[in-house]
């Protein structure tokens, strides 16, 4: 008859010690924001070149925690309502500056916490570049203070990345037994009451999908070879993240999906919005690799965005002239990384100042992925539209270099 194992059971850390919340006030933090002592400390955080976002925004979280008195659910680092506010940005009764990480609907964020709060786990779906990696990385580390017990999905992501697997020197040499077992990040996140994260869903197996099933409705996972199991401790939920471009490639089971609470995130919905989004995160991506200030660059980053939305959308700005769609998503997201690749032409091969000869390449490589139909597409837009736009010859010339 399967038992229940307790959470300190399954910890992977040598002393096998319980969470620091296993005993005392239920909303207790499961762990600093500032990080377990395997994170890098606060010296070396400055040599990291992606931390985490518990890391990089710990002064932030740590001020929300210090000034949220609404109710908060168990182990929960924050009410739902200061998750929200860390996620759409805010200023706190004290003057604390919260920056937004997410730029969108205000409603889709409080369905998202709200999710997280019950027995639902939590489906952000939409098309690439939509953020929904980055809003389920700062949804964990609001709720958890822990973005990092992650599983990256893959054609090759074996069912052991979601229940468990084994230390195979253990193994053979005393049989399986707790100490040979290696969590997986689901199963450390059930053991801690902690939020877990599943990426590109639809890209694991669905063979592989369906472990999720039993996870999610019973909230358990069954161990066969120790005759045991481990039960979810309340905290305890999942995000996951898929791709509607990837429709049809490991479509989600309906047992699996019902197990879910769907967010669609969507595209930015104005020009605006759009290049506030790309302004942010490319500053913030800048800052740590020392290059050039946003602000000089705000005019390409407008016409950057223009040329994403207008092939993306398949028309002017204006509504005047129909254009084809070429195969890229131009995404948010492709936006972001022509800009940052931009300003490092302009840092090291240029004066600072980013211009259009540094995005030219970088577009011409996002928005011509079929070298036959694509390239058609491109110049057909460079000539009927950008050509005759005015103060854009500039943009014209550099993207013709480019493309010739």
């Amino acid at each position: 008859m399967s038992v229940s194992v307790e959470p300190t059971s399954v910890d992977p850390s040598p002393d096998k010690s319980a969470p620091a919340n296993a005993s005392g006030d239920a909303n207790a933090s499961a762990r600093p924001f500032e990080g377990e002592s395997v994170r890098p400390s606060e010296g070396e955080t400055a040599e990291v070149l992606r931390p985490h976002a518990e890391v990089t925004f710990a002064a932030e979280l740590a001020a929300l925690a210090a000034q949220d008195d609404r109710p908060r659910p168990v182990r929960w680092r924050l009410s739902p309502w200061a998750v929200a506010t860390y996620l759409l940005g805010g200023t706190l009764p004290d003057g604390t500056v919260i920056t937004p990480k997410y730029v969108g609907p205000r409603r889709i964020v409080e369905v998202a916490v709200t999710t997280l709060a019950t027995d639902r786990a939590l489906l952000l779906l939409g098309v690439p570049g939509t953020a929904k990696t980055w809003v389920s990385e700062h949804l964990a580390a609001a709720v958890s203070g822990d973005s990092t017990l992650l599983v990256q999905g893959t054609a090759g992501t074996p069912e052991e990345a979601i229940r468990y697997g084994w230390n195979y020197a253990q193994l053979l040499a005393h049989g399986p037994s707790r100490d040979a077992l290696v969590p997986s990040p689901v199963m450390r996140a059930m053991a801690e009451g902690m939020t877990a994260r599943v990426e590109e869903l639809t890209r694991v197996p669905a063979d592989v999908q369906d472990t999720l099933i039993t996870i999610l409705s019973e909230k358990t996972l069954p161990i066969p070879e120790l005759g045991q199991e481990v039960q979810a401790v309340r905290g305890f939920n999942l995000i996951a993240t898929a791709n509607d471009r990837d429709r049809g490639v490991n479509e989600l089971s309906s047992a699996l999906r019902r197990r879910f609470n769907t967010v669609v995130l969507p595209l930015p919905e104005s020009a605006d919005a759009e290049v506030d989004i790309v302004s942010r995160r490319v500053d913030q991506i800048g800052r740590s690799l020392d290059l050039p200030a946003v602000p000089d660059g705000v005019d390409e980053i407008r016409r950057v965005v223009t040329v994403f939305r207008e092939l993306r959308d398949g028309v002017t700005t204006d509504g005047r002239t129909k254009l084809k769609s070429p195969s890229g998503t131009l995404s948010t997201a492709e936006a972001i990384s022509v800009v940052t690749n931009g300003l490092a032409l302009a840092a090291h091969f240029g004066d600072g100042v980013l211009r259009a000869s540094d995005v030219a390449a970088g577009i011409l490589g996002a928005v011509v992925r079929d070298p036959a139909a694509d390239r058609v597409i491109w110049q057909e837009y460079l000539e009927a539209v950008v050509r005759e736009r005015d103060g854009w010859m500039d943009f014209y010339r550099a993207c013709r270099e480019v493309s010739a």
